[in-house]
Parts: structure tokens; C-alpha cells; sequence
């Protein structure tokens, strides 16, 4: 599910056609109206600029916010990319807030050791660069497992049972997605720390490769080979 016109599936598209499985995009932002349940094998959760509390201003947010609720209850895999991440959160039950700092670019992860080995959590390397454009941040869900931390962000994903993932970071980024940030979300860069300038994020655009091979690597462990969708 897309919350805006410039964060799409990214790599999440590659790997769901390399593996032949059909996938259908609902562009909220166009059309409120949700899959059934009984459709959904895996419900993908996009990213966007708004705060998940703002169901006035968007307010397809809630019923986003009930289907998710629904597969988390029904063992649906549910995967969350960054907005979509804080929207798992919330829905199982933990607040979503304004993180210490704003994480705009390319920073380096670290995986939580304890996730060695996981039969899923220990596809990451010891440390990868993926890249980052959030504000907010969330408590660790009860029963969640950690994922890991950066400098600016200690949740930055988790995993539920092993059918709900949720990562705050972008794995699914293609260099086409970080020049559609740079041109429609570019008022969020206001300098940080942890903001990168627009030259520094497109010299780390060479980043996205290894992130598209960890995706894969996650996506498999996540689904299973096996896997319908």
C-alpha cells in the first residue's frame, strides 16, 4: 500500500517478480478503498512524509490502520517500511513520537547481536549503510524482537512472531525513489546532524546494490521459498 505517489515498492517489485508472484499496488492517496483480508498473503506498508496521527488530514490512515490490525491478527505476513513500520507499531499498541533527532541519508546500521542466529534477523551483515528519511521514531513492541539500532535511532525495526516486520530504514530505495524524495519531500531537510545535504545523498546512492541484495536475502528468509502469494 502507497501513502504517496513518490515512495513506491522500490526493490520489493524486483523481488516479487523474480520470484514470478503477483502484487498489486493500492495507491491510498488516489483511492481509500482497501484489499479484502481473505485476498491479502502479504500486506506491504510504503513509507510517506505524514504523521501517522493525522487521520484528518488523511483520512484513509484508519482504515490503513484497521487492515493492519486485522492481518497482524489473522498471521498475514505483514511487512513495514519506515511510515509503514511506525503503523505496525501503533497497532500493536505502542506510541509513535518525535525520535531525538531527524535521520535524513545514508547512515550506518548495526544489527542487535542477540539476532546471530535467527533464522531471519541473521541475514544482516555485521553493518550496512541503508538509507533513512524519518523524524519519528517508536517503543519496541512487547514480544518484538529488536532488529537494531543506529547513531541517531536505537528501534530502528523489529519482528513480530515471524510473520510481522518492521523496518524504519530503506532497503527498498532505488536511485529513481531518492531523486523523488530530493524533489517532493525536500522541506524536511532542515539542517541536522543527521540531515544529509542533497549532494551527499546522491554520492550514496551507490549504497542501493548491496541494500537490493540484503532485501532479497530478507524477503526470502521472511516469506519462505516456498511461500504463496
Amino acid at each position: 500500500m502507497m501513502n504517496v505517489h513518490f515512495e513506491g515498492p522500490g526493490y520489493i517489485a524486483d523481488w516479487m517478480e523474480h520470484h514470478a508472484y503477483s502484487m498489486q499496488v493500492w495507491r491510498l492517496f488516489e483511492n481509500p478503498s482497501l484489499p479484502d483480508i481473505e485476498d491479502v498473503d502479504l500486506l506491504a506498508v510504503m513509507g510517506g512524509p505524514m504523521n501517522i496521527y493525522e487521520e484528518e488530514r488523511y483520512p484513509y490512515l484508519a482504515g490503513e490502520k484497521e487492515l493492519i490490525h486485522a492481518c497482524i491478527r489473522e498471521h498475514k505476513h505483514v511487512l513495514g517500511i519506515c511510515l509503514g513500520a511506525q503503523l505496525i507499531a501503533d497497532a500493536l499498541g505502542e506510541k509513535v513520537f518525535k525520535n531525538r533527532e531527524k535521520e535524513i541519508g545514508w547512515f550506518t546500521m548495526h544489527p542487535d547481536g542477540d539476532n546471530e542466529d535467527h533464522e531471519i534477523l541473521s541475514v544482516f551483515p555485521v553493518k550496512f549503510t541503508p538509507f533513512h528519511w524519518h523524524g519519528e521514531t517508536f517503543d519496541l513492541p512487547e514480544g518484538a524482537r529488536l532488529l537494531g539500532s543506529s547513531v541517531a535511532c536505537r528501534n530502528q525495526g523489529f519482528l513480530f512472531g515471524n510473520h510481522v516486520l518492521a523496518l524504519q530504514f530503506h532497503l527498498e530505495i532505488t536511485p529513481q525513489i531518492v531523486e523523488d524524495l530530493l524533489e517532493h519531500a525536500s522541506g524536511d531537510m532542515t539542517p541536522d546532524g543527521y540531515v544529509q545535504s542533497s549532494e551527499e545523498i546522491r554520492k550514496g546512492i551507490e549504497h542501493c546494490s548491496a541494500n537490493r541484495v540484503i532485501l532479497f536475502r530478507l524477503l526470502d528468509r521472511f516469506l519462505g521459498p516456498a511461500q504463496k502469494l
